[in-house]
């Protein structure tokens, strides 16, 4: 794994603003950065991050079949009583999923190790997915890279190839509802990205905000035509559907979501200590602990990180590394349950003018296979919100 210096494309702005790239700069920042890329071999990227991730991926579903039974584990993970028994008929009637990102921390050296999962509504998918790929391609076409590169990406593939599968086997309604905040140019973006997918898969779409989303007089959620929305595609969080108006009429509604509602399981970042439970020592997860049990146990080993339930893009995280330097990040998240996880530090690569750089690894699932991954990189050892995009490339060993 190396970190490599690279000539932008001079074009690059061009080419994403005429593919819908809009929040390629964020707050007069560049967030997709092609002046460097990250470099993999092959073996690199098959055992250490492929593999693991299908493996972390099945733990997590075996997981899910188990909360869905225990009221103590639903306790547990602090989802509202009101939803148990629609998210446990969700996954019995094994309501389909699309997608899903696990963060992972790893150097190039191995294992990688799980710092969360993504499973609700993760971002950065059209830049992992599609744009990185265009990158690629023209790296080798200029001879930037080398004939023989490649990058783990099947995400866009097997994305449209869900959709299609889903909709031949009639597995969801059509016309496919998909929906995000309106204000939210990322947001907009992934799901008009996604929209295409499931247009490209033959499945019939249509296109509105979170906000223009009503309720008939039947207990039908409607779109601003008054048509009843029977698949929703939200990006919105099922956290944050749960505690406002509408929420109590979800269940009645009959509304299909994607992602489903026992998402809120994995989207919760209790399931970190329930899988360290379950799967004590292994390679790829970290030491991690509810916060009351935390409390009354010995110091987690070399350092720890608080991180709330619910929360999101770093927000309101805190850590402390082993020398006892200690970092946060505000958000809006401070008043929930929290967990502590043992502390692995992200890589780090110095640039040219000594500045640090800490690479995260998104690893993408899609319908339950590992399916590609991007990288977001910080100055800080936490990954947020406005962290930088980055290429990668699987070169020759």
């Amino acid at each position: 794994m190396k970190r490599i210096l690279t000539t932008p494309r001079p074009d690059w702005r061009e080419q994403a603003q005429s593919l819908g790239f809009h929040f390629h700069t964020i707050d007069g920042e560049a967030y997709w950065d092609e002046s460097a890329y990250y470099a993999f071999g092959l073996r690199q990227i098959e055992d250490d991050i492929e593999q693991p991730t299908q493996e972390l991926h099945d733990m997590s579903m075996a997981l899910v079949d188990e909360v869905v039974g225990s009221e103590e584990l639903l306790t547990r993970l602090a989802i509202p009583t009101d939803y148990w028994d629609w998210i446990a008929a969700s996954w019995r009637q094994r309501e389909p999923h699309l997608y899903g990102r696990m963060d992972l921390a790893y150097d190039g050296r191995g294992p990688a190790k799980l710092y969360e999962l993504n499973y609700d509504t993760p971002t950065s998918l059209y830049e992992a997915a599609y744009f990185q790929w265009l990158w690629l391609e023209q790296a080798i076409a200029r001879g930037a890279l080398g004939e023989g590169s490649d990058q783990y990406n099947r995400i866009q593939e097997l994305l449209i190839e869900t959709f299609a599968t889903l909709s031949r086997e009639k597995r969801i309604a059509t016309p496919v509802h998909f929906a995000a905040v309106e204000d939210s140019i990322e947001d907009q973006g992934t799901v008009r990205y996604l929209r295409d997918c499931a247009e490209q898969a033959g499945v019939d779409t249509l296109e509105l905000s979170i906000e223009g989303i009503g309720l008939s007089k039947e207990g039908w959620f409607t779109d601003g035509d008054d048509r009843v929305i029977k698949t929703l595609f939200k990006l919105y969080p099922l956290e944050w559907m749960f505690v406002e108006e509408y929420g109590p009429k979800l269940a009645a509604s009959q509304v299909q979501l994607i992602e489903p509602a026992w998402k809120a399981i994995l989207s919760n970042k209790g399931v970190l200590p329930l899988l360290w439970e379950r799967h004590r020592d292994h390679p790829n997860l970290l030491e991690a602990h509810f916060e009351d049990a935390a409390a009354q146990t010995a110091e987690l080993p070399a350092g720890w990180v608080r991180k709330p339930l619910f929360s999101r893009e770093g927000a309101n995280i805190e850590l402390v590394s082993a020398s006892g330097e200690r970092l946060r990040s505000d958000g809006p998240y401070q008043d929930g349950p929290t967990i502590r996880q043992a502390h692995h530090p992200l890589p780090r690569f110095d640039g040219d003018d000594g500045a640090a750089n800490y690479p995260l690894i998104g690893s993408w699932v899609v319908a339950d296979q590992a399916a590609g991954m991007g990288i977001r990189e910080d100055a800080s050892p936490i990954t947020q919100d406005t962290s930088r995009f980055m290429p990668h490339a699987i070169v020759e060993d």
